[in-house]
């Protein structure tokens, strides 16, 4: 097997990865993945536009189209540059993205923050439950830092100044949608807005995962794994045979210019 990666794993909120690693590690142990991350200083500006850059100089590295995989605003990321850039992906799989692609849970954050009379630790700890379902004291403390770091450090193009809206992206490639039936942020509604925009790519599909809410690659990761690998068979198999076809087309060609 060849050391060059044929998946690339993104990570454009540094801490969040956690959540990240379970699956990570199941699609490892079955085909060859690197891990690309963008960490957020305090003195930079929250620019998707800065990531993309860097996301494009890593790529032009690899030697032929790679496989992107991305949760929330990391999924975000890998759609904007599929759509610029789709002769350097060969698929794209997204972990709850919906078909309005900015919508993740601090999307949601800001909406409560100023709609509700409560404080930022009030509506974390609120979000914790929506995010991950009932948790412990000790674990919700815990979950709610982490969410306070990746509202400061993430590429989330959302804040209390303004919460960003963004159309659909159609992308000319194969695409995996991938959510979870009891996500609050990114409903099935939402998912099941993607098949409009499959096109005619025969290998683009949806996948709903019976459970685990917004970070259900996190809590199925397995499951989600092996879903996504068949995905990338499905394409290695019509790629595989569209080149056949093609064989077959050209011998054709050549008897019949023979014949003559």
């Amino acid at each position: 097997m060849s050391d060059l990666p044929e998946v690339l794993y993104l990570s454009a909120s540094q801490h969040l990865a956690a959540f990240d690693r379970p699956l990570v590690q199941s699609l490892s142990e079955q085909t060859t993945i690197a891990h690309w991350e963008y960490n957020l200083t305090p003195d930079e500006p929250c620019s998707l536009e800065v990531a993309l850059v860097l996301l494009h100089d890593y790529l032009k590295q690899c030697e032929g189209p790679i496989h992107l995989v991305g949760h929330g605003v990391s999924g975000l990321l890998g759609l904007m540059y599929a759509q610029r850039h789709p002769e350097r992906v060969r698929s794209l799989v997204l972990l709850s993205v919906g078909v309005h692609p900015a919508v993740d849970w601090q999307a949601l954050y800001y909406a409560q923050r100023q709609l509700l009379p409560c404080s930022r630790q009030a509506i974390l700890t609120r979000m914790v439950d929506m995010l991950f379902g009932y948790s412990d004291l000790a674990t919700t403390k815990a979950l709610v830092k982490i969410l306070e770091k990746d509202l400061d450090c993430s590429l989330s193009p959302h804040s209390l100044y303004q919460q960003v809206s963004l159309p659909p992206i159609p992308v000319s490639l194969p695409l995996l949608a991938c959510g979870s039936v009891d996500d609050a942020i990114v409903d099935p509604l939402q998912l099941r807005g993607w098949e409009e925009y499959f096109g005619e790519s025969t290998n683009s599909r949806l996948w709903v995962c019976p459970g685990g809410r917004y970070f259900f690659h996190y809590f199925y990761s397995p499951q989600v794994a092996d879903e996504i690998c068949c995905f990338w068979r499905s394409i290695s198999q019509n790629s595989d045979r569209s080149c056949e076809e093609a064989s077959y087309q050209t011998q054709l060609g050549s008897e019949s210019f023979g014949a003559r």
